[in-house]
């Protein structure tokens, strides 16, 4: 089993609990301080498993990166600070962040809020996956009637016969039906 690679970006634990706590565990660390720090690049570069943040309350700064990462390299995020203010809660799990922990740094429980955030980004990428992969087929489906009208409209087909002709466009050329869709409505408005 591969150890768990943890980016750990610390604001003010001097004693290095967060540190101490999750090398008892096995797993892999890299702690950094968060000022003049480009979070992204640096998770881009270290790719961990799970990032920590220990701060005293996530400004705009961090939410931005937390945006970032959250858009362009996703990986399950842990917050300890001492914000409780409604509005910080909720632009946290705006922004991405898997679990935002108040008041509640206890070492002995590091491996379990960890565990939980993992377990919660994965059901979440699971969610947005889903979520693109209808957002395709909606989108590929409105392409395949286009692409029909427009084969009704030049071919004089039938509903029926146009998806049939482009069905078999798309197998003979081995791509899938959207793709085909895409290439007949390319292909009409160049010939406009």
């Amino acid at each position: 089993m591969t150890r768990l690679k943890v980016l750990i970006i610390d604001e003010f634990d001097a004693e290095g609990l967060i540190e101490k706590s999750l090398q008892s565990y096995g797993y892999e660390i890299a702690t950094l301080k968060l000022r003049a720090l480009n979070l992204l690049t640096v998770v881009k570069t270290l790719q961990p498993d799970v990032v920590v943040l220990n701060l005293y309350t996530p400004d705009a700064a961090v939410l931005n990166m937390m945006r970032a990462i959250n858009q362009q390299h996703p990986v399950p995020v842990v917050m300890f600070a001492e914000d409780q203010q409604t509005d910080t809660i909720n632009q946290v799990i705006n922004a991405g962040v898997s679990a935002y922990i108040v008041d509640g740094l206890e070492p002995k429980r590091l491996k379990a809020i960890i565990d939980i955030a993992i377990a919660r980004f994965r059901a979440q990428q699971e969610l947005k996956d889903e979520l693109q992969k209808t957002k395709n087929q909606l989108e590929d489906r409105k392409l395949i009637d286009r692409a029909k009208g427009i084969l009704c409209k030049s071919q004089g087909y039938s509903e029926d016969e146009a998806y049939h002709a482009l069905r078999k466009l798309a197998m003979d050329r081995n791509i899938a039906l959207g793709e085909m869709a895409r290439n007949v409505i390319a292909m009409a408005e160049l010939f406009k």
